[in-house]
């Protein structure tokens, strides 16, 4: 079926204009490139935290269910002998992505069901290239000074959001999220910190704390992709 190139709605193929939105049916796709309207310095880091928090509070018991099934699924696998290590490595990204689905069904005013936590397992495989690409970039910039491997970390930001929700491969993801996020480095930086604060933060309530500022970190990173690129999808 088609749909609204604007808003997503179902078409039938007959309609001039979309019936939910009004735009013409026949008007092309938007661009994937997103707006770099804000300066470094304006982005609305407190509005982030604050729409996160609120995606977190609709689902509570969602989010930290699942965060609790994530570590332990984790834990067993870490203690696998030979394979444990690789098999965790493997399903992490995609189990992790599951509360960016999450919470942008919510922030799209649909209702989650739990099941949503696992469909990043429908983007396995460019999810999987994109963990081992970004790692070994992340590795190797670290080896070189340290710098260059802080700055990749904080440029790929996005990159698996963007292949979850705009279906991207892996390397279009990865160069269209270090090229949204370089002219406004240091202010993602910033951003960035205050999530890995968060968490430590979290790690020092004997690790509960953390049940709830990891999902709650992805809440903050939708909330801030969503305001950069737009929600392009509606199905995940």
């Amino acid at each position: 079926m088609p749909q609204c190139h604007n808003c997503g709605n179902q078409l039938t193929g007959a309609e001039q204009h979309c019936p939910a939105c009004g735009q013409p049916t026949d008007s092309p796709p938007p661009a994937l490139e997103p707006s770099l309207a804000r300066a470094p310095a304006s982005l609305p880091l407190s509005d982030y935290f604050k729409t996160g928090w609120g995606l977190f509070k609709q689902y509570p018991g969602g989010f930290v269910s699942f965060c609790l099934l994530n570590l332990v699924i984790q834990v067993a696998l870490n203690r696998t002998p030979y394979v444990g290590a690789v098999a965790a490595a493997v399903v992490g990204t995609p189990l992790f992505m599951g509360n960016f689905i999450v919470s942008a069904k919510l922030l799209q005013g649909q209702t989650p069901e739990f099941r949503d936590f696992f469909a990043g397992f429908q983007f396995f495989l460019p999810l999987l290239l994109l963990s081992l690409v970004t790692c070994l970039f992340i590795v190797i910039g670290t080896m070189l000074l340290i710098v260059p491997g802080v700055y990749l970390f904080v440029a790929y930001l996005f990159a698996s959001y963007l292949v979850v929700d705009r279906r991207q491969d892996f390397w279009p993801a990865m160069e269209l999220s270090r090229r949204t996020i370089n002219p406004r480095w240091f202010g993602y930086f910033a951003f960035t910190l205050l999530l890995v604060l968060l968490n430590l933060a979290g790690a020092l309530l004997l690790g509960l704390g953390l049940l709830v500022t990891i999902p709650l970190s992805f809440c903050v990173v939708t909330a801030a992709y969503a305001e950069v690129f737009g929600l392009q999808s509606k199905e995940y």
